[in-house]
């Protein structure tokens, strides 16, 4: 890691720690973030250790594990597929999610299941379009027509299936059109968290793999290296955490777009450094949303995910301009 990239990373985690802090202290029932580090811990008065470790403590790690699992999962979608408006909500993951959320829903299954649901709903669209990759070998560009013309598919079947909803789910059916962090339990952060961390272990792991297929295919396979084969398995990993994001926090749009772009932007160009960078950054960007969301925006119950949302489609259609002008 060179000095840039540990300076950024620096700076990053320190940011993180305070937002964290505030997040936890910040309220009804107000407190100093030194209180509220303690009472995350176990230590001070019993009332504070109750209402952080049982009521803010699963949110706001849900909102450190999913932002960064989806900002690496795009940084590494983008490299794959060599273009800067990659990412696992432009490619149907985020609508594979919602779908599976809302399908239980709809089936009258328990909302225990959920979160298992979205998994499985992003793993199936990532399937589709790893099939589609795999059989056909088309070219990158064209798996991101795929991907958005999947996207847009299962967004329409959430939207039928919540239309004919009955009023009691629509609610909770809402959550998996926009993304939120309500109602996350201990069970969900410890299992999500631990599969999470095992899949950015892998993603730094194979970070070898992402640069020699940086390359092009040719030196790719010059250097022994199965390009289609490799591309596919780091497809499913970054889809994997995409997924597992969308598990905890629901669509949440934006980050996985962005904070790749805000990388190389701080950093440079990518290494094993800037993979744990994204990761920090991600959790900044979608906790620091979370708090706005919550305690700054005179909107109550406004889920993250609108609030992303909102700064994400003008970031899009910058970066769509600057695209099209490269081409030409």
């Amino acid at each position: 890691m060179n000095r840039r990239t540990a300076a950024c990373c620096l700076t990053a985690l320190v940011l993180l720690l305070a937002v964290t802090a505030t997040a936890l202290s910040l309220g009804e029932v107000a407190m100093s973030p030194g209180t509220a580090l303690r009472a995350l811990f176990g230590f001070g008065q019993g009332g504070d250790v109750l209402v952080v470790r049982e009521f803010r403590a699963p949110r706001v790690l849900a909102a450190l594990i999913a932002g960064a699992a989806l900002a690496v999962s795009g940084q590494l979608l983008q490299r794959l597929f060599r273009n800067p408006l990659a990412s696992p909500d432009v490619i149907g993951v985020t609508g594979g999610a919602s779908f599976g959320a809302v399908l239980l829903l709809a089936l009258g299954a328990s909302q225990l299941l959920v979160p298992l649901a979205a998994l499985g709903g992003g793993l199936a669209a990532a399937g589709l379009l790893g099939a589609f990759a795999w059989r056909s070998r088309a070219a990158v560009g064209r798996l991101v027509l795929v991907g958005l013309a999947v996207q847009a598919g299962l967004a329409a079947a959430v939207n039928l299936m919540i239309v004919r909803f009955p009023a009691e789910l629509a609610s909770s059916a809402l959550q998996w059109t926009t993304g939120s962090l309500y109602g996350r339990t201990w069970t969900e952060i410890q299992v999500g968290g631990a599969a999470v961390a095992v899949l950015l272990v892998a993603v730094l792991l194979l970070d070898r793999r992402v640069a020699v297929l940086d390359l092009g295919d040719e030196s790719a396979g010059g250097l022994g290296l199965r390009p289609d084969r490799a591309r596919l398995q780091l497809l499913l990993l970054s889809i994997a955490l995409a997924s597992l994001a969308a598990a905890l926090s629901g669509p949440v749009g934006f980050v996985a777009l962005a904070v790749p772009h805000l990388v190389r932007l701080l950093a440079g160009p990518p290494t094993p450094g800037t993979v744990l960078l994204s990761a920090l950054t991600g959790a900044l960007l979608l906790l620091g949303a979370d708090v706005v969301v919550l305690h700054l925006l005179p909107v109550q119950g406004l889920p993250v995910g609108a609030a992303t949302a909102t700064l994400g489609a003008p970031w899009l259609l910058v970066l769509m301009i600057r695209q099209t002008r490269s081409a030409r």
